[in-house]
């Protein structure tokens, strides 16, 4: 288990992507809700 965490010597690579591009997706979600609100309270 620890030699597929390890990823060959990449895991911080391998892991720092997945890290980042959920951090992207997560504030992309939270960006559209507040663009959301924002145009259903303007007329």
């Amino acid at each position: 288990m620890s030699e597929f965490f390890a990823m060959g010597g990449y895991a911080l690579y391998v892991w720092g992507s997945y890290g980042v591009a959920f951090a992207l997706l997560a504030l992309e979600v939270i960006l559209l809700a507040h663009r959301s609100r924002n145009a259903r309270r303007t007329p």
